[in-house]
């Protein structure tokens, strides 16, 4: 039976808007958060905040309860997918471990009141320092998140640009322009006016990954579609995407 979390609901009871509950869907207790809006139908949302689903405005739990019991295989399925991903998480904090490109990095102090991005150390890799500033020596959690944001924008742009150039060139297509993108649910896109988004967190990923979004948007240049000929240009210029691909849909 769905249960809000505070109380017991009555089963023709019309639910609040964005509160909490419990439904029993193939033996496995899910939490969804419930929204009403201006709809007719039900629809249902699974990413890395968990199960959203949205109603009409009048609808009842009851009728909750049965629309995601006839999707429960669906449901439990894409957050056993979403539960198996391996998410990244910043922590705005001085030594916290920052990726790039697959490699561990943190913000660290240099000399009084100077702060800089080191590789951090493991084994015998050597330090590269990529960004000193003069900056106060005690930093809040905020500012640790404006120098680590600006160190990754940096970063990303020098990387995409040159692999973006890279492909396009295997390609024999423009280089089209590259814009940063701050999608939750998009690695990269590209449209018919030749613009290609790369999410920022790519950046963080290890370089094959990259370079398979990148080979996959400019191929959208060619085939503005995903039919087999997208595929087989894909295939021309990264032959290895598949196995990429299925890494980079863990990383969620």
């Amino acid at each position: 039976m769905t249960e809000n979390l505070l109380q017991l609901p009555s089963k023709n009871r019309v639910a609040p808007a964005g509160e909490i509950y419990r439904v029993s869907l193939n033996g496995k207790e899910v939490v969804y958060k419930l929204k009403r809006c201006r709809r007719r139908t039900i629809g249902m949302k699974i990413d890395s905040d968990g199960l959203t689903v949205s109603i009409p405005p009048r609808e009842s739990l009851h009728w909750v309860e049965s629309a995601l019991r006839d999707k429960a295989d669906w449901v439990v399925k894409k957050l056993a997918e979403w539960a198996n991903k391996k998410t990244i998480r910043l922590v705005w904090e001085e030594a916290a471990i920052f990726p790039l490109l697959g490699e561990p990095w943190q913000l660290t102090t240099t000399a009084p009141g100077v702060m800089q991005m080191t590789r951090a150390r493991m084994k015998t890799r050597t330090e590269d320092q990529q960004l000193a500033l003069p900056l106060p020596s005690v930093l809040t959690m905020s500012q640790i998140e404006e120098i680590v944001m600006a160190w990754y924008h940096q970063q990303a742009l020098a990387c995409f640009s040159e692999r973006i150039t890279l492909y396009a060139n295997k390609l024999g297509v423009p280089q089209p322009q590259l814009r940063l993108s701050r999608a939750r649910t998009q690695w990269g896109s590209c449209n018919a006016r030749g613009i290609v988004r790369l999410n920022w967190r790519l950046i963080q990923m290890p370089l094959p990954l990259v370079d398979y979004v990148v080979a996959h948007e400019l191929s959208h240049l060619i085939e503005m579609n995903h039919s087999p000929a997208f595929w087989q240009t894909v295939a021309s210029i990264y032959p290895d995407y598949l196995a990429v691909r299925k890494e980079l849909q863990k990383l969620g």
